[in-house]
């Protein structure tokens, strides 16, 4: 037993150091830690244009860990010295997910608490990021446009938003 509990510990000690390499990013403060890597250099002025799609939610009032990926990749990009307006990042959100992009008062309505997302998702689109809800999944779930985060838009569906991202040189993120 007592060689179990030292193991125990000893795992938490290693988990802890290793999460207190994680950092805020200078671009969106609170959302996205990273850790530096420092043996890894970028090629010079690299471009990002890639889409995220997230179709589940982490829960009611508690941010969206894959909306979180966006902020984490844009701080740890910045970090490594790559261009602020070299990253051209897309969050497509369809199924559970669509919840996560309604505005305090909606959200309030509905769960009785605020939108832990709104404040990552405002940063996001100060930072020049597309955040597309799937016209199908809201015609489903009937939640209308006022009801959403200012800025966020709504395409035909998230198959469509893919295709036109696609075409504007667009990759997708394989979480």
């Amino acid at each position: 037993m007592a060689c179990c509990l030292v193991a125990l510990f000893s795992f938490h000690s290693v988990v802890h150091a290793q999460m207190s390499e994680f950092r805020d990013g200078t671009v969106i403060k609170g959302f996205g830690k990273s850790a530096p890597v420092p043996s890894h250099v970028l090629p010079e002025n690299s471009e990002f244009n890639i889409t995220f799609d997230v179709a589940s939610t982490s829960g009611e009032g508690v941010v969206n860990r894959k909306f979180d990926s966006l902020a984490r990749f844009i701080n740890m990009h910045a970090a490594a010295g790559v261009k602020k307006e070299n990253i051209h990042l897309a969050l497509v959100v369809h199924g559970s997910a669509i919840f996560d992009l309604l505005n305090n008062a909606s959200y309030q309505e509905k769960f009785d608490t605020p939108n832990p997302n709104e404040p990552l998702l405002k940063a996001l689109l100060e930072n020049n990021v597309r955040v597309i809800l799937c016209g199908q999944s809201a015609a489903s779930k009937a939640v209308k446009s006022g009801q959403l985060v200012e800025g966020v838009e709504i395409q035909l569906s998230a198959m469509t938003a893919h295709a036109l991202l696609q075409q504007e040189g667009y990759t997708v993120n394989p979480f």
